[in-house]
C-alpha cells in the first residue's frame, strides 16, 4: 500500500469531501490547520521533508562551512554526509559542492542568507559522486537555470549520464526516500586545471592532477585566505571510496597539490579542515597501499596483504574511529592490491 491510499490519508479526503460540500473556497480550505497538515504529508510524499538547520561555521575571512557529521547516508540524516562550503566574496556567494539533495541544497540556502544578503553566483562540483552535488537541483530552483555550475569536463560527462540517475535513486533508497523530489542538475559550465574563477576580491584557483579519489577530482583554492577544499582526494575521519580511484595517484596528486599551493588550511568533504589532513591521510593510505605491495613483490596472497595492512601502525591506530573502516577495510585492501600488481609488473 502506499502512502497516499494509506487508511489515514482516505480518512483525510472522506473528511475534505465534507468541507467542500459546506462550500468553503480554497482560501478557507487553506486556513483549517488539518487541510494544512494534509498538504504538508503530501508534499513530503512527492519531496520528502526537509532537511533541519545546521549553522554554518566560519573557518577564515571569507569562507563558511555547513558542516556534515556523519560519513555516510541514512534515513536518520536524511543523506546530510558531506560537507557543503561557501565563500562569500565581494561579487557574491560561492557554493563549492551542494549538497546530496534539493533539500539539503534548500537549507544550505537558508543557511546562506543567515551570513549574508549577497545572491549565490556560482557553484563548484569537486566530482561526481552525488553527495557533494545532488544539491544543484535547490540552487538552480533558487537562483535561475542560467547560474554557472562549473566542473571539469568528465565530472560533467558523468553527472549528465548514467552516474547522476544512479546516485538519484542511491540517495533515495539509502534515506528511504528522504530525498526524494531531486532532480539531476548536470553542471553546465567546464573548467580546467589552473583556471582562476575572479570574484572581484577573491580569487579560486583550480588544480586537477590526475586519478585519485575519481579520474576528475577538483581542488579549489581560495587564495586570499590560504585555503583549499580538496573534495573527496583527503578525509579527516573517514574511509574513502576507492572504487574509482588510486592509491598512487593519490599520492602524487598530494605532491603536486602542496608544490603548487603551499601551506594551507586543507578542507575536505569529510571531516572538519586541518592543515596536516593531507599528511595524516597520506599515512593511512600509504598503511594501506605499502603493505599490499610489498606482499606483491613477495608473492604473497591478498589474504597476508590484508593481515600487514590491519597490523600496519598507520592503519591499527584509526581503526577503532574511523566511519566505515570494519564495512570497507577489506575492499579497498583487495583494491590496493591489485593496483600494486599493476605497478609491479
Amino acid at each position: 500500500m502506499s502512502p497516499i491510499d494509506s487508511p489515514a490519508v482516505s480518512n483525510r479526503r472522506q473528511w475534505l469531501r465534507h468541507v467542500g460540500g459546506l462550500g468553503l473556497g480554497a482560501a478557507a480550505l487553506a486556513a483549517v490547520p488539518e487541510v494544512r497538515l494534509f498538504a504538508q504529508q503530501v508534499q513530503e510524499f512527492i519531496a520528502g521533508p526537509p532537511m533541519p538547520d545546521i549553522a554554518p561555521q566560519q573557518l577564515s575571512q571569507r569562507v563558511w562551512l555547513i558542516y556534515a557529521k556523519d560519513g555516510f547516508p541514512t534515513e536518520a540524516n536524511q543523506g546530510m554526509m558531506a560537507n557543503v562550503t561557501f565563500v562569500v566574496t565581494k561579487k557574491g556567494v560561492v557554493v563549492l559542492d551542494s549538497g546530496g539533495s534539493l533539500q539539503i541544497g534548500q537549507m544550505a540556502i537558508r543557511m546562506i542568507k543567515k551570513v549574508t544578503s549577497l545572491p549565490v553566483v556560482a557553484v563548484l562540483n569537486s566530482h561526481y559522486h552525488g553527495d557533494h552535488w545532488l544539491g544543484n537541483h535547490a540552487f538552480v530552483e533558487a537562483y535561475g537555470k542560467d547560474l554557472p555550475i562549473y566542473a571539469l569536463a568528465h565530472t560533467r560527462e558523468q553527472i549528465a549520464g548514467a552516474e547522476g540517475s544512479l546516485w538519484r535513486s542511491l540517495m533515495e533508497r539509502w534515506t528511504n526516500q528522504a530525498t526524494l523530489g531531486t532532480q539531476v542538475v548536470a553542471p553546465n559550465r567546464t573548467v580546467e586545471h589552473g583556471q582562476v574563477l575572479d570574484f572581484g576580491d577573491t580569487q579560486i584557483r583550480l588544480h586537477h592532477y590526475g586519478r585519485a579519489h575519481t579520474p576528475s577530482d577538483l581542488c579549489m583554492e581560495v587564495v586570499q585566505d590560504k585555503l583549499t577544499y580538496v573534495g573527496d582526494i583527503a578525509m579527516d575521519n573517514r574511509i574513502a571510496n576507492m572504487d574509482d580511484g588510486s592509491y598512487v595517484g593519490t599520492f602524487k596528486y598530494y605532491e603536486a597539490l602542496q608544490k603548487a599551493t603551499g601551506d594551507q588550511l586543507w578542507l575536505p568533504g569529510h571531516g572538519v579542515a586541518s592543515r596536516d589532513l593531507l599528511r595524516r591521510y597520506g599515512d593511512f593510505m600509504a598503511g594501506i597501499y605499502e603493505p599490499c605491495l610489498k606482499a606483491v613483490k613477495d608473492a604473497a596472497p591478498v589474504e597476508a596483504a590484508r593481515a600487514a595492512v590491519l597490523a600496519d601502525p598507520r592503519v591499527a591506530s584509526r581503526a577503532k574511529t574511523m566511519q566505515g573502516f570494519d564495512s570497507n577495510i577489506g575492499k579497498y585492501v583487495s583494491l590496493a592490491y591489485l593496483e600494486a600488481e599493476k605497478e609491479a609488473f
